[in-house]
């Protein structure tokens, strides 16, 4: 009844759950929405007798004049994971490979394999970053598609300009680049590269963003992608038809509009993130550029399962990966109930 690989294929796991615990293993806000995105969202559910949009005209017209593109170059999805997927399967097939920095986010590998192609991760640098030079090296004539994930997901750390151009260098123009930005609002760096910029650079260079971390909007699951006009067409051909919801448009649009109000949120995050580091430095914590801060494995004397396990009993959710734990950062609280209870359970 199914294919004979799918005993291979991994599942996705996403962060623990516990209602009594305070909740950082999934890079969420822990503020709802702004007042005004929530009013349209419940206005619109007014319409929820009726399909979607499914081209998003509003919400693409938005994000166009957002980003400085034609609407033509915007797709909208099941937030940027459902376009990472979309992205495979418009590039890749049996026989084609997918290239990714490992460890990065969770679900390229899958994507990779749900499309039959093979993945081919590429090991983080010693400082727990891309190492762009690797990543230009595993290409073959069997590339398809590349992921670059900046910030990295689960590390926070990001990669520069000048690497990114000389990664795009050795690049095939053929081998579509995946520039994710899924925690751009939260990149405080003034060199690395941005997906606006670089789009206009590279006709293979598509931007993948979204609206579930900085936005709150993580449970409406809208995300999008932007760049050339091929690309852009490409992804919309192997869409889902109405993936993105009526209150989820009507969520985004809105969003968009409060400038102000997301920057003064973004800044909470990173203030709270600076402090998370500076507690995490002797576990060698690298500068993050994402609200969340990585713990690696080497320094905290047992496997990351273990002391996520530990947390966990202490009502601390954290994401353990084989590689080290990754802890979202989210507000002063929370900040605060991270500290005391690492320091509780795992230094006392």
């Amino acid at each position: 009844m199914f294919r004979p690989d799918l005993d291979q294929l991994p599942e996705y796991r996403p962060g623990a759950r516990n209602d009594r615990a305070v909740k950082l293993s999934s890079n969420e806000s822990a503020e709802a929405p702004l007042p005004t995105v929530r009013e349209a969202m419940a206005r619109s559910l007014e319409q929820i007798n009726r399909y979607p949009d499914n081209g998003a005209a509003e919400l693409r017209e938005a994000l166009a004049a957002h980003l400085g593109v034609a609407p033509e170059q915007v797709a909208v999805g099941n937030g940027s994971s459902g376009l990472c997927l979309q992205l495979v399967s418009a590039t890749a097939g049996a026989g084609d490979e997918v290239i990714f920095p490992w460890r990065s986010f969770e679900a390229y590998p899958i994507f990779a394999q749900v499309a039959g192609a093979t993945p081919v991760p590429v090991p983080l640098n010693a400082e727990h970053g891309l190492d762009m030079g690797a990543l230009a090296a595993a290409v073959t004539e069997r590339t398809r598609l590349i992921f670059v994930c900046n910030p990295n997901n689960p590390t926070g750390t990001t990669i520069t300009t000048q690497e990114f151009a000389d990664f795009m260098a050795k690049v095939p123009s053929d081998v579509v680049v995946a520039l994710d930005e899924a925690y751009f609002e939260y990149n405080r760096s003034t060199d690395t590269p941005v997906a606006t910029e670089e789009i206009a650079k590279y006709p293979n260079v598509v931007g993948l963003r979204t609206f579930s971390k900085a936005y709150g909007l993580a449970g409406a699951r809208v995300g999008y992608a932007f760049g050339p006009r091929p690309i852009i067409s490409a992804l919309n051909r192997v869409a889902v038809p109405f993936s993105v919801s009526v209150p989820a448009q009507a969520g985004a649009v809105a969003s968009l509009e409060l400038v102000d109000e997301l920057r003064a949120r973004t800044d909470t995050t990173c203030a709270q993130r600076a402090r998370l580091e500076d507690f995490f430095a002797a576990y060698g914590t690298p500068h993050s550029e994402a609200n969340f801060v990585w713990v690696p494995a080497a320094h905290l004397g047992r496997t990351p399962q273990e002391a996520a396990k530990a947390l966990e009993q202490a009502d601390l959710l954290v994401r353990a990966f084989d590689e080290g734990i990754r802890i979202t950062v989210t507000d002063e609280a929370e900040a605060d109930a991270a500290m005391r209870v690492w320091a509780e359970v795992l230094q006392g």
